[in-house]
């Protein structure tokens, strides 16, 4: 399955930018503020999020360390760097995932890192 055809749980550090773009793609999107999660710890989002078969978009490092290191279950974690920037810029992060024919398998998780007008993407599998 695609990366972002998942259900979604954005985290409340992503502008609500990039949350009216990824609906206006017909994506399945809740926020955190939806699901009065703000505020919450990342584990508390993270285990939301795997209960409602969702997958996290995050700014923020720690959800791939939650998934990986500390085994939290999750279902996948599109993590985008650099975060807390301009919404068209990662607008245009999230537009080059989706045209990247990347397969993913739960749990996963993909990192998105932006320079100048490029964007590598790295996938991996969380299992341990």
């Amino acid at each position: 399955m695609r990366p972002l055809d998942f259900p979604l749980l954005v985290d409340e550090n992503v502008h609500p930018e990039v949350v009216a773009y990824l609906k206006s793609r017909s994506k399945d999107v809740r926020t955190v503020f939806d699901e009065m999660l703000v505020g919450a710890s990342d584990e508390g989002i993270l285990r939301r999020a795997f209960e409602q078969g969702r997958t996290v978009i995050t700014h923020d490092s720690d959800f791939g360390t939650l998934a990986v290191y500390a085994n939290v279950p999750c279902i996948g974690i599109v993590y985008l760097r650099p975060g807390h920037v301009l919404p068209g810029f990662v607008v245009r992060m999230l537009a080059a995932i989706e045209s990247t024919p990347i397969e993913v398998e739960p749990p996963f998780l993909l990192i998105a890192e932006r320079r100048d007008d490029s964007v590598r993407i790295r996938s991996r599998s969380v299992r341990t």
